[in-house]
């Protein structure tokens, strides 16, 4: 029997060529959050672009060292009470959820941590702790 190449190994090789040739230039996919992590010898702040969320439906969890952020928007699938007569010839904004943890490069004091959200940026700040702390999830408030 005569050996065929198989043709989607080169199709991997493709796209693993384009991979490699474009994963420093572009930071996020466009349904992924852009995050920003800083540091000082006193805190880590971690920054997250999240246009056109409420500040009820994100949602901020921290385990160990990995902070998590979650933020999901849904708007309503029926047309207004008074407008009967619209028909949707094409809906894309109806659900859009966007999930992104981050490994912190240090421990931190998880009770001492607070978040704000203005302009759709959340930012994160969180103290260092030097102290090991147990291994549980704790959720931080948005002010």
């Amino acid at each position: 029997m005569v050996d065929r190449p198989n043709p989607f190994d080169d199709i991997e090789r493709f796209f693993d060529q384009m991979n490699r040739t474009f994963s420093d230039n572009v930071p996020t996919r466009p349904h992924e959050m852009a995050v920003d992590v800083a540091e000082t010898d006193e805190e880590i702040v971690v920054s997250a672009d999240l246009p056109g969320f409420e500040r009820n439906e994100v949602t901020i969890s921290l385990a160990g060292r990995d902070l998590t952020i979650d933020a999901d928007h849904e708007e309503e699938s029926e047309t207004s009470a008074g407008d009967d007569e619209t028909r949707y010839v094409r809906r894309e904004r109806t659900h859009r959820s966007v999930s992104r943890t981050v490994r912190l490069p240090d421990e931190v004091d998880e009770e001492a941590a607070h978040a704000s959200y203005t302009n759709g940026v959340l930012t994160v700040t969180l103290p260092r702790e030097t102290v090991e702390q147990e291994d549980e999830s704790h959720t931080i408030d948005i002010s």
